[in-house]
C-alpha cells in the first residue's frame, strides 16, 4: 500500500517515512499542499497524511480542490488543536485528525486501523440500478458514475452491510471514523447530508430513525 506524507517539514516526514517503511508501506512525499495536489492527479494512494499549514497551499484548500475521484482516506496531522480546525477537516472528509507534537508509534497505528478498515476485499452491492464495488471504491447510478467522498463512501458501504438495521450516531462515529475520533452530530449528519445529495433517486434509501440515527433499506417494487 502507498502513503503520501504532506508537510513543509523534511524532518517530519523523514520520521514517519522511517515507521512507514519499516511496516513495508511505499512512501511518496510532498512538501506543499500544490505539489501534494499534482501528485494525487497523476498517481494512486491509499492513504494521505497531510499537514494544514503549509507554503503554496494549504491542507484545507488543497482538499477543497481535489476532485472526489482522487480523494483518499486522510490523517490530519496539524499543530492547530483548536476545535474549529477539527470540525473543518472532518466536514472536508477526513479520517482522523491528530495534533503536533505527536507519538510516531501512535500515527502508524492509526494508519493501520484506517487502512485495515478500507482495504476490504472485492464485494459488489447492486439493487435495481446502484451498483456499489468496495474493490474499485465506487458507486454507480445507471451506469454513471457518482462522486462520493471516501468518508461518504464509507457510511453508504457501512449501512448497507447493515441493512435494515437502525445504527446510532455514535456507531457511525466508532466504526467509520475510528477509535479516538474527534467529532459530534453534526459530523454525521452532515456527511450524511452530502451523501443523500449525491445518491439522486436513491437518497430516500437512507432513512432517519427518530431518537437513534439512521438505517438503509430496500423498498419493495
Amino acid at each position: 500500500m502507498k502513503i503520501l506524507i504532506v508537510d513543509d517539514e523534511e524532518g517530519i516526514r523523514s520520521i514517519i517515512r522511517e515507521y512507514c517503511e519499516n511496516s513495508h508501506y511505499e512512501v511518496d512525499e510532498a512538501s506543499s499542499g500544490k505539489i501534494a495536489l499534482e501528485k494525487l492527479m497523476k498517481n494512486h494512494y491509499d492513504l494521505m497524511v497531510l499537514d494544514i499549514m503549509m507554503p503554496e497551499m494549504d491542507g484545507f484548500t488543497m482538499l477543497k480542490e481535489c476532485p472526489k475521484s482522487k480523494q483518499v482516506p486522510t490523517i490530519i496531522l496539524s499543530a492547530r488543536s483548536e476545535e474549529y480546525d477539527k470540525l473543518s477537516g472532518f466536514d472536508l472528509g477526513i479520517d482522523d485528525y491528530i495534533t503536533k507534537p505527536f507519538s510516531p508509534k501512535e500515527l502508524l497505528a492509526r494508519i493501520k486501523a484506517i487502512l485495515n478498515r478500507t482495504s476490504k476485499q472485492i464485494d459488489i452491492y447492486t439493487y435495481k440500478s446502484l451498483t456499489i464495488n468496495t474493490a474499485s471504491h465506487t458507486v454507480k447510478i445507471e451506469n454513471k458514475e457518482v462522486n462520493l467522498t471516501p468518508k461518504e463512501f464509507d457510511i453508504l458501504v457501512y449501512l448497507i452491510n447493515n441493512i435494515n438495521i437502525a445504527i446510532t450516531r455514535e456507531q457511525l462515529l466508532s466504526s467509520v471514523w475510528g477509535y479516538d475520533y474527534f467529532g459530534d452530530d453534526r459530523t454525521v449528519d452532515t456527511h450524511i447530508k452530502m451523501l443523500r445529495n449525491n445518491l439522486g433517486i436513491y437518497r430516500d434509501n437512507i432513512q432517519t430513525v427518530r431518537g437513534i440515527g439512521y438505517k438503509y433499506v430496500e423498498y419493495e417494487e
